[in-house]
């Protein structure tokens, strides 16, 4: 409030000492500001300040606007939004492009989610064979999250999809995240004479030179990569995801009716590195290629096939060679059952067709089944309703693993 004249005694404190004034004049007035001794409880402490008027002489008193009062409350009391209405607002939203090969998969990824919306490119080429590539409606995409699904299926098809990859990231957008579910060069990740050539590293070291977006370094999504120390190649301006398809797998094990009945045999101590403690409560069987003459045949390492439904387990298969030599010696140990499972078939020259029906349970003719996931697109559409072969599809897993 403001005084402008004689202040009554009724504002005056009772609770607090009124001194005696400093000057008697009548014409002057002075304000002394005091703060009280501060009182202690246990649980907090008070301050208080006095203000004295020395004189009070033909002072009148107006009236200030009103003062409004707020609690102050500790942020306990303050409301907190229900966990579905946090999950719905902070729902990450991202512009999925796809290649080709890829296409259908995209499809099943953006069916997932309603966070993912698909994207499309223009996939052409010049006369001479380069690629003419267009990316629609490219400044809609600022500040949005982005992704891109890709398939290294095929040399030939490299050079235009890295093209795109490194195209995104300078489009302003919020991240950038590849995902790439078949790592080709994986196998050919160490040299073991002078002169090798690690193409693993290469394809490495391109990855990890794609441009850093408004977010940061790019997140690249690979499931089963053949070794993971491959994650080493990579540099300091790619963020690798390591992704599994054997969840898949055991979701499909469960469903089975003989689920109480089944062991998991590797066909190597790498695989068994690979995949032993994803798939640590069934039973186990471990081969092993061992060396008589000028041939390397499979051998029982240790486990015992006899009477169960046994699912050889491995990262990748291309010709299948140790695979069948696996189910033939599974088979000759008293195996009811033999299935397959890889997450990437690969299957150069169409040699997916070696592989049979056991026609109703006779595991020396052939499997039971043989799962893979779509991985790899080409091979999909060639094995898709040719028994044994039944496709788990990645389209859940890289719909969550987008959303992170």
């Amino acid at each position: 409030m403001a005084a402008t004249g004689a202040f009554p005694s009724s504002y005056q404190n009772p609770n607090l000492p009124f001194p005696k004034p400093l000057s008697s004049s009548s014409s002057s007035a002075a304000f002394v500001i005091i703060k009280a001794p501060t009182t202690k409880t246990k649980k907090h402490s008070t301050n208080s300040i006095r203000c004295e008027i020395t004189s009070t002489n033909n002072w009148t008193v107006e009236p200030d606007p009103p003062v409004h009062f707020f609690n102050n409350k500790s942020p306990d009391h303050l409301p907190v939004p229900m966990a579905s209405e946090s999950a719905v607002n902070k729902a990450k939203k991202v512009c999925l492009f796809y290649c080709a090969e890829t296409k259908e998969l995209a499809q099943k990824v953006a069916a997932e989610s309603d966070g993912i919306e698909l994207r499309s490119i223009t996939w052409r080429k010049f006369a001479d064979g380069f690629p003419n590539i267009f990316i629609p409606n490219a400044h809609a995409i600022r500040g949005q999250h982005v992704a891109f699904l890709a398939s290294f299926n095929s040399p030939s098809v490299i050079f235009e999809q890295l093209s795109v990859i490194y195209a995104l990231p300078k489009l302003f957008i919020a991240s950038f995240t590849l995902v790439l579910p078949f790592f080709p060069t994986g196998t050919s990740e160490r040299m073991e004479d002078e002169g090798d050539v690690a193409t693993a590293f290469t394809l490495a070291r391109a990855l990890s030179n794609i441009p850093i977006s408004m977010g940061g370094p790019t997140s690249l999504v690979i499931y089963d990569i053949h070794a993971l120390q491959e994650r080493f190649y990579f540099g300091d301006n790619i963020l690798p995801c390591f992704e599994s398809g054997i969840p898949l797998l055991k979701t499909r094990l469960q469903q089975l009716p003989d689920s109480d009945n089944i062991t998991i045999a590797f066909p190597d101590d790498g695989a068994w590195k690979r995949f032993h403690k994803q798939l640590q409560h069934f039973p186990t069987i471990v081969c092993a290629k061992v060396r008589e003459g000028d041939q390397r045949i499979v051998r029982i390492k240790e486990g015992d096939p006899k009477g169960r439904h046994v699912v050889i387990v491995d990262d990748l298969v291309q010709s299948g060679g140790t695979l069948i030599e696996c189910q033939k010696v599974l088979a000759a140990h008293g195996a009811a059952k033999i299935s397959a499972y890889v997450t990437h078939g690969i299957f150069p020259n169409r040699s997916w067709e070696r592989f049979g029906s056991d026609k109703g349970g006779n595991p020396e003719q052939g499997l039971t089944y043989f799962w893979i996931t779509d991985s790899c697109p080409t091979t999909v559409r060639d094995v898709m309703h040719n028994p044994p072969f039944e496709v788990l599809s990645l389209a859940g897993s890289i719909a969550t693993t987008l959303q992170m």
